[in-house]
This record gives C-alpha cells, structure tokens and sequence, in this order.
C-alpha cells in the first residue's frame, strides 16, 4: 500500500464529497483526484524520475494538497516548506535534496501566479507552468504506480543543533503506520470534519490532511493562528468534530469568551508540539467537556510516540500517556541502560515501523540519533528529550538534551537566529536562548553585546531579523547587555542569560 492510495479510495468511493473547504471555495474529492492526476502526468511527461523531489512552498490550500498527492502519484518524493521562508533557506532545502522541481507562490518567484517550475541539473530554475494551467488541462487519468512502501513518500525539513535544517527521510510505510495508529486511538471516520490551522510543512499540519482524506473525512483549511475569533467561527459554521491544536493555540483561544463558541459536534480535541499547560487543559475541559481531549507527544523524526487517553486527563493532566498503537517506547540512562523505577529521568527511545530513515545527505547526524535495537540490524530513535514515568507507566516529558526552542510550535534553531543577529552591523556578540512563554511554548531571547560605539535598540535587531528569517524564528525578547556570563569552561552560561532582566 502506498500513501496516496488511500485517498484515492476515498475518492473512488464518494467522489463527489466535498474533501476540502477553503476560503476560496469547497472541493470534492472527484476534484482533487482529477488535478492531482493532471500534476503528476505533468511531471511525468517532462521528465521526472522515480525518487526525485518536489519542493512545495505553498500555503495551504487546493493547490497544495494536489501537489501533494500529484508529487506521490509521479512515484516522487514531496518536500513541504513554509511558505513564509526565506529565499537563502529555500536555497539551501533545494540545493540539499537536488530538487528535480519547485511549486512557488507567486510571490516569492515574481510570477503572475503561483506555478509549477523545472530546475536543470545546475540548480536554476528553467520552464515553468501556471499551476491553473497543470490543474486545469492535460491527461486526468490515474498514472500506474512506480514506488514500492519502502521508498521516500516525503522529506521535511527541520532545524537540528547544527543550525542547519535537516531533511527527515519518511518512507511510504513509515507515514502509513503512524497515519493508521493515529487514526486508530482518534477514532476518526468519514463522518469526522477536521479544522486544521497549521502549515503543511509541519508534519502535524500535514497528518491532518493525509489521515482525513484517507477515511474520506472533510477538511477545513485555515492559514491564519492570528485571529481565534475567525477560526472558530468556523469551526462553528462547517460543524467541526476535530480540533488540532498547539499549547499556542490554547493560549489564543482561551483570551476569548468560549462559551459563544460551544461547538455542539466537536467530538474531539488534540493537542502536541509541546506539552500543554495543566490550567489551558482545566480551561479547555470546563468549555469543551462533551469533546474528548488528547494530549499527546512525538517529533518529525517518528511523527506520534504517546498519548494520554481522555480518560485519564483528570487524573494525570500533565502526563502525555504512553505509547501509541504498535509502538513501543521507553527510557534510557546516559549509559543506554533501561530504566525502569518510576520518577527517574532518562532519554526516551522509540521503536516503530513510523521511524524515519535517517537524516538526508547527513550520515553522521543519523548515526547520532538512529542506533542500534534490540534486534541485531534494527535501529531505534533516541529523541533527545528527557522524561519520566509514574508508577503506572505513564510518561511526563522533563526536557530537552539539546538547545532546540520550540516556540509556537516550531522548532528554532538558536544557532541559525544566532548567525543572522551577528551579521548585523554593530553585533559583537549574541546567544539565543528559549524562555517559557505562556502563549508560545518558548519565547526567543536575544542576549545581544553590541560592538564598542555602536548604538544598538531592541526594536532594530528584532526589524533586522525580520527582514531575514521566518516569522516564528524572530526574537519575542532583546536584550542588549555589556557582557556575556561565562561558565568555568569558557561556554556562555545559558541558563543564567534567562535570568537576565529583559528589554523588547
């Protein structure tokens, strides 16, 4: 079985449901099949080959999801990008994966309108195509299959310790057995109508067009976490039965009045990226008590690891459950011993089918994180990330090994905010560290040392990182300080940077 496969029998048996609601209108799966069909013809008749990669920087929308489904219909491989990046990082994900083709908007390419444009073997852009020219016209029909379930369905990119962003390799069998255990503990069906506000580039975006459309559900776009007002109006309006949503998400919704908002068909309510605050799951409960609400955890690198049954958030609000469906997961000391004692902190390791392949291009950053099972041959994920167990085995996330901001459900590297900040005239120093935010999981800081005689403000290194990198990568704080504190081993002290008075 291939990824695209199940949305295709949704869309064999009720073409004519609607699959996708937009601002722009509402389309049926007859619809979406029949571009998706017309993309990846295209691209099989100029020239794409098995394995090569799509690039997708589109917001969400028709022309992303049949893209999407386009990409694995040509037996190609799609790479989801944020549609606000920037051009040097958009350069670099093209250049690492050798990008056969990109899908722009048009804005970002100067084109009339979003297109569908070939890249030589030198990299630079050559033919293009009107993306309504590729949906509108051209051979409809199902092309035969090309991939197998253990080859490349996708690669996204996410930022590593390195400040590099790296390319986590998912096969068509592993996205399959995390889309298949998810939907099983959800309980979704064709009935569900889920309301999804988060990037397809954010795997947790993009489950949810992938496990809605496959049980021939309706999804209900919305590309703005801005105005809460505007997304659960529409929530109310489609009659939503499905709400994903980030510890960002809940900070947003819970300044409003919710009770006008009562969302009578609202059969459930997810929540991961980060672990969400125990009084925005009380808030939460009081509102939506009719609606089952799932805490959960996971990372790009296996997509889900754990769940906490709804039964079971009353009494351990803070845990994030245990392992999902056919996965098995479990702590591990610095020394790669199990643990096994409740209450002792050790790094979680997961074992699944939905484990990535590796990092692309990036052997030794692979090996890091992918090591030896218990099998001979297997490889197991080791997360990074510390946690706990209760004596019933549930888990508490504790924290993370590494620097990794996670702020609005993002991860930051501060290693790459760090390199734009000291490029900036004036800058003889800065470190990025994260600080717990309310409403972003994490809040950027910048501890900025400013170059003898330079004038620098926090407003003008917050405008300068602005014009040059992604939204949820500029700094909440700035704070310009004389000198950085230094531990005995001649590293910045972090933590004590977060301790600094603060100046935005």
């Amino acid at each position: 079985m291939l990824l695209e496969q199940l949305f295709e029998i949704s869309a064999d048996r009720t073409p004519a449901k609607v699959a996708l609601v937009t601002d722009r209108g509402r389309w049926s799966y007859g619809q979406l099949e029949l571009a998706a069909n017309r993309f990846a013809n295209h691209l099989r008749n100029n020239g794409i080959r098995r394995h090569a990669r799509v690039v997708i920087k589109l917001e969400n929308g028709f022309e992303s999801a049949a893209a999407i489904l386009g990409t694995l219909k040509a037996g190609a491989v799609f790479v989801p990008v944020n549609a606000t990046i920037k051009a040097e990082k958009l350069a670099y994900v093209l250049d690492d994966c050798s990008a056969d083709f990109l899908v722009s908007d048009a804005e970002a390419r100067s084109l009339d309108e979003p297109a569908l444009i070939a890249r030589n073997e030198d990299g630079e852009s050559s033919t293009s195509w009107p993306l309504s020219q590729v949906f509108g016209a051209g051979d409809g029909s199902r092309p035969p299959k090309q991939a197998i379930d253990v080859d490349l369905a996708s690669l996204i990119y996410t930022s590593g310790s390195t400040g590099v962003p790296k390319g986590v390799m998912l096969t068509h069998l592993s996205m399959l057995t995390a889309l298949r255990s998810i939907t099983s503990y959800l309980g979704m069906n064709e009935n569900d109508v889920v309301l999804n506000a988060l990037p397809f580039s954010f795997d947790y975006g993009l489950y949810q067009f992938l496990m809605t459309t496959a049980l021939g559900g309706t999804l209900v776009l919305h590309n703005s976490l801005h105005y809460p007002v505007r997304l659960l109006e529409l929530a109310q309006k489609e009659g939503v039965t499905g709400l994903p949503i980030t510890p960002t998400m809940a900070a947003l919704l819970l300044q409003i009045d919710l009770s006008r908002y009562r969302l009578p068909r609202l059969r459930y309510i997810t929540s991961t990226a980060a672990a969400m605050p125990v009084e925005y799951i009380r808030k939460l409960r009081e509102v939506y008590e009719h609606a089952a609400l799932f805490s959960m955890y996971g990372l790009t690198e296996c997509k889900r690891a754990c769940y906490l049954p709804p039964d079971q958030i009353d009494k351990r609000p803070g845990s994030v459950g245990k392992a999902i469906p056919n996965t098995e997961v479990y702590i591990v000391s610095e020394d790669g011993d199990r643990i096994t004692r409740p209450g002792v902190v050790g790094e979680l390791v997961i074992r699944g089918a939905h484990v990535m392949s590796g990092y692309w291009n990036a052997p030794e950053e692979t090996a890091q994180v992918l090591r030896p099972g218990p099998l001979p041959g297997e490889r197991v994920l080791h997360t990074g990330d510390l946690f706990r167990c209760d004596e019933e085995g549930y888990l508490y996330w504790v924290g993370r090994r590494d620097d990794i901001i996670k702020s609005r459900g993002e991860k930051v590297s501060p290693r790459e905010v760090e390199e734009v900040i000291a490029a900036m005239p004036g800058v003889a120093a800065v470190v990025v560290v994260g600080e717990p935010d309310p409403v972003l999981g994490s809040a950027i800081k910048a501890c900025v040392v400013p170059a003898e005689g330079a004038d620098l403000t926090p407003t003008a290194v917050m405008r300068y990182c602005a014009s040059r990198l992604e939204d949820f990568m500029i700094p909440k704080i700035v704070q310009i300080t004389t000198e950085m504190p230094i531990l005995g081993n001649g590293k910045v002290d972090r933590r004590q940077l977060c301790s600094l008075g603060d100046s935005k």
